[in-house]
């Protein structure tokens, strides 16, 4: 038989589509054309499939030879069809049984001693496969435990192309050496693809001791608004001078949120997947991630990009975790707007002349910046030098339109030398997680049905119509927007603020001192009880 096909996945973004991999054999010229939108990287796969056969000991067909992956209009990119190449151009030289192939699910990369390569995007590739019917994967052997989470999908992890035409024609499979170790262990996951993941410096703290809240000294009002944040995700400023502890504030906001469902650990680990971050020993990420990238990043970096089809960003690569932006006056303002869509939407779309990708991004957006550029206007302990105007030009870097989508705006004032050198410290990052966790329960329960888990995605004429508070409850926000200080889309955030403010609280419904809590937590101006009336 001179026809052989099996499967592969080209991803687009985050998601798949199956591709089948057809190779022909004609008499003629020995000729080898690969045919179906390819890029570059995977138009060198003839001469990488090519070596790689030969040197696992089979033998190259001497025929003309036409390799299609269909659909042809889907663009294709990388390394990952290698595998599914080399087995389907064996098929139809007869080395191995045509219908052995036809339902697996190939993905790796060949090198020229046909070795089998990691490469990027094994579980939305795996994914994909399983939505599609597909029951049998083989991946590269490194990538077998990413590929293992997708359930009820039989998975072969292989070293070599050897190894897999042996167990495919029903041979002794021979013993191949380990992959060859780096500095770090094993190669990374992402080592078959040339580039290194965008979007800065992005972790994942359950691998490692997290940050503790109760090594913050003092700080009231921003420990209130860390909790408050992370039981309704609200999105939050923290403003104060240089050293007052804004990043040490944002960097113990993960360990309040919730762990990840299953789901949603698919989805973050899917992501990270794709940005060639995930690591040997935790293929699966359980904790949500933190992603603080420079104030210096580009466009692309934060909401995904690059040359050809878009990769994740850092607005991705912090998919249901923390994407923390210091400095934010510093970075370029018209990448700063870029995130104001992905705010609302829970995801970005980005299109390039190569296609269209669409990717996840549901993040808790934290943004750190100095009250002006010297960082002492206002502050008790220094006299500005900055003229008024800079500093007007200063803040205006942070525009109207996304500090309107940031529920909580707190100022962060120094620590005095009595708060830094008291051993009465403020509460542990557990006690803090518990009341968060038990907010976010009562949140869960009342939108039982709906598709909203957490206050801050509720549409605001739900919040105004299913779940409003009391009338009287309203009075100091009603009276804001009527001198033009609340927006509608302002005046919905409050409401989303004190429904988290009361889930804490126990309240079954917003108070007039929840709602005043909310809009000291925005606007910075105590009203009536304020934060330290509605809160435990």
């Amino acid at each position: 038989m001179a026809f052989a096909r099996t499967c592969a996945v080209a991803l687009v973004g985050v998601e798949g589509v199956v591709v089948e991999v057809q190779a022909d054999l004609e008499p003629g010229v020995a000729t080898f054309s690969l045919v179906g939108l390819v890029d570059k990287s995977l138009s060198e796969s003839r001469d990488r499939v090519r070596a790689a056969v030969i040197n696992s000991g089979a033998q190259w067909p001497q025929k003309k030879l036409t390799v299609g992956l269909n659909p042809a209009a889907v663009p294709k990119t990388g390394s990952g069809f290698d595998l599914a190449v080399a087995c389907s151009v064996l098929a139809a030289a007869e080395r191995i049984d045509p219908r052995v192939i036809e339902d697996v699910m190939m993905i790796g990369e060949l090198g020229l001693d046909g070795r089998v390569r990691p490469v990027r995007g094994v579980l939305p590739a795996v994914l994909t496969a399983a939505e599609a019917g597909y029951r049998q994967v083989v991946v590269p052997e490194q990538t077998a435990a990413e590929a293992a989470l997708v359930p009820d999908v039989a998975v072969l992890g292989v070293r070599s192309l050897r190894q897999l035409i042996a167990v495919l024609a029903d041979e002794p499979v021979p013993d191949e050496p380990a992959p060859d170790e780096g500095p770090g262990g094993l190669p990374p996951l992402g080592a078959g693809w040339g580039h290194p993941p965008p979007g800065g410096l992005c972790t994942t703290p359950g691998g490692e001791r997290p940050p503790d809240l109760a090594e913050v000294s003092g700080q009231r009002l921003p420990r209130r608004a860390l909790e408050v944040a992370a039981a309704g995700r609200h999105h939050l400023l923290l403003k104060g001078a240089p050293g007052a502890g804004k990043t040490m504030l944002a960097e113990r906001l993960p360990g309040l949120l919730p762990p990840l469902t299953r789901q949603e650990s698919l989805e973050v680990t899917a992501v990270h997947s794709v940005g060639g971050s995930l690591t040997h020993e935790r293929p699966l990420i359980d904790r949500p991630p933190y992603c603080a990238p420079h104030h210096s990043a580009s466009m692309a970096a934060l909401v995904g990009g690059g040359t050809g089809l878009p990769r994740p960003g850092a607005v991705s690569l912090a998919h249901h975790g923390v994407l923390f932006l210091d400095e934010a006056a510093e970075m370029s303002g018209q990448a700063l707007d870029a995130l104001r869509q992905p705010l609302e939407s829970g995801h970005v779309v980005v299109a390039r002349s190569a296609g269209v990708v669409r990717m996840p991004a549901r993040v808790l957006l934290v943004l750190a910046t100095n009250p002006c550029p010297c960082g002492r206007h206002g502050s008790p302990y220094g006299d500005c030098d900055c003229l008024p105007s800079t500093v007007r030009r200063y803040r205006a870097r942070l525009s109207g339109p996304l500090l309107d989508r940031v529920d909580l705006r707190v100022p962060v004032d120094p620590v005095s030398r009595a708060e830094l050198i008291s051993t009465a410290g403020g509460e542990p990052t557990a006690v803090v997680a518990a009341r968060v966790l038990e907010a976010r329960q009562r949140a869960a329960a009342r939108f039982a049905g709906t598709p909203w888990a957490t206050n801050a995605e509720v549409a605001g004429h739900e919040l105004r119509t299913r779940w409003s508070p009391p009338p009287s409850a309203l009075a100091r926000a009603e009276q804001d927007m009527d001198r033009g200080l609340l927006t509608a889309r302002g005046l919905d955030r409050v409401l989303r603020v004190a429904w988290t403010v009361a889930d804490l609280a126990g309240h079954d419904r917003p108070t007039a001192e929840d709602v005043d809590a909310a809009l000291e937590l925005r606007t910075g101006v105590r009203r009536g009880a304020g934060v330290a009336g509605s809160l435990p």
